[in-house]
């Protein structure tokens, strides 16, 4: 049976893009539906209960950075804290202390005397560093130029492996992963009971404001007319009219949903896109067996170890939970990720299989379905051009932006786009008005 709703916005996709964007665009008095085709919101910022540990899709902290900012403007608690720095790296098997400070810096035997000045020095200078002049070379070229002595060079591509989770560094523009690197110096945020708190808050939000929210739906399609967009069509036959529809699914996906999507710009930005995976393995210890090595960077391997329950509350019964996570490139084989990071938990943490409450383990988790690299020649979003009414975002809409920040500030570009065509529209009778 075929039911039709009216709407000012449809949002396809309830994770962090689509409800920042359902929130902005109720706030801004319009008419708003979610339509998610899982049972619950989130995407891939849900939290796993598991024996009373709390799991999120692999290692997340919040930056420093747009989504930071909107959250905190929209109201959220964001109730967590933020976890010393000091850690750890691993370099030929042994784990060494990691130059994050001036007093390991000093100590650290990862570098030589004239390493650690150089890495001094750009410690110093770091946070002031304009990264947009660094927009247009790639991640090695930056290094290559700027790096002299070779453990330096090493402990930087670990940082900004870990602040961007991508292994490409001669595809990976230098600009934006240095920006996130500065956001990340500043200190990182790490939750009470995971993203999934997040996603709680801003559906509770998001239905304050009038939102509705359609979960177990999954669109087929958006159809259009005449250059503009008419409604969207779920697989149970429900069609949802609206004026904007708003997609915050994958590029490949939102080409699949939209008739004759060859003929426009969607077609370029799934063509472009590069996707960035993980293997991430996640562990409940009721005790840590080594209490001092909770936060390690993996310097001649691409791994990353953090116990995010320094610093948030993540269990009900006290359990440390740590995550684990393999940074992909292109090579992803899911027996060999795991024997990887079981291994580093076994020098981390040896005997951590006797403490052991619950585990999850994710082979091939997407971190982002697009990033900024090289090759990419189209800023994706907000608006298809070629059809109106018809926007995108996403991580993957970034316009400089990486990760979560890019899923927020895609989300607010696109209403910013849809209110700046609806006053357009009205200019004629309101060209006295000034827009809100």
């Amino acid at each position: 049976m075929m039911t039709m709703q009216k709407y000012d916005i449809a949002v396809v996709g309830g994770g962090v893009a689509g409800l920042t964007a359902a929130i902005y665009a109720a706030k801004a008095g319009k008419q708003t539906i979610v339509i998610e085709k899982q049972d619950r919101l989130g995407g891939r910022a849900v939290s796993n209960k598991k024996k009373g540990a709390y799991f999120n899709l692999g290692g997340h902290a919040l930056y420093h950075g747009d989504a930071l900012a909107t959250f905190r403007e929209l109201g959220l608690s964001l109730q967590g804290n933020q976890p010393s720095i000091d850690g750890y790296g691993i370099w030929k098997g042994k784990l060494l202390t990691m130059p994050m400070s001036v007093k390991s810096l000093l100590t650290t035997p990862l570098l030589s005397w004239k390493g650690k000045m150089e890495l001094a020095s750009w410690l110093a200078k770091f946070g002031k560093l304009d990264t947009h002049r660094y927009d247009q070379i790639s991640l090695r070229e930056w290094i290559e130029s700027n790096l002299h002595d070779p453990m330096v060079r090493n402990v930087f591509y670990a940082l900004l492996r870990t602040a961007s989770y991508v292994v490409a560094p001669d595809m990976q523009a230098a600009g934006p992963v240095l920006q996130q690197l500065q956001h990340s110096l500043q200190g990182v945020l790490y939750l009470d009971r995971g993203w999934g708190a997040i996603i709680d808050e801003l559906r509770e939000i998001a239905v304050k404001h009038g939102v509705r929210m359609l979960t177990s739906s999954k669109v087929v399609a958006t159809e259009h007319r005449d250059g503009a967009v008419q409604h969207v069509r779920c697989e149970d036959g429900t069609l949802v009219e609206a004026k904007h529809i708003i997609l915050t699914a994958p590029p490949a996906v939102a080409h699949q949903l939209v008739l004759n999507a060859e003929a426009t710009a969607l077609h370029a930005w799934r063509e472009q896109a590069i996707e960035i995976t993980a293997a991430c393995l996640d562990v409940a210890l009721r005790r840590l067996p080594k209490p001092k090595q909770q936060f390690v960077y993996g310097i001649d391997q691409t791994i990353f170890l953090s116990n995010q329950s320094r610093a948030a509350y993540l269990s009900d019964d006290g359990a440390q939970v740590i995550s684990v996570i393999k940074y992909q490139g292109e090579k992803k084989n899911p027996d060999k990720d795991l024997q990887d990071l079981e291994q580093t938990l076994d020098l981390v943490q040896p005997g951590w299989r006797d403490e052991l409450v619950a585990k999850q383990y994710l082979p091939h988790v997407t971190v982002c379905h697009d990033f900024l690299h090289m090759r990419r020649q189209h800023q994706p979003g907000p608006a298809v051009p070629e059809i109106s009414g018809l926007y995108v975002a996403g991580e993957w809409a970034s316009h400089g932006e990486l990760l979560v920040d890019a899923a927020t500030a895609s989300a607010k570009r696109a209403i910013q786009c849809v209110l700046a065509l609806e006053y357009s529209e009205r200019k004629p009778e309101n060209a006295h008005r000034n827009i809100v």
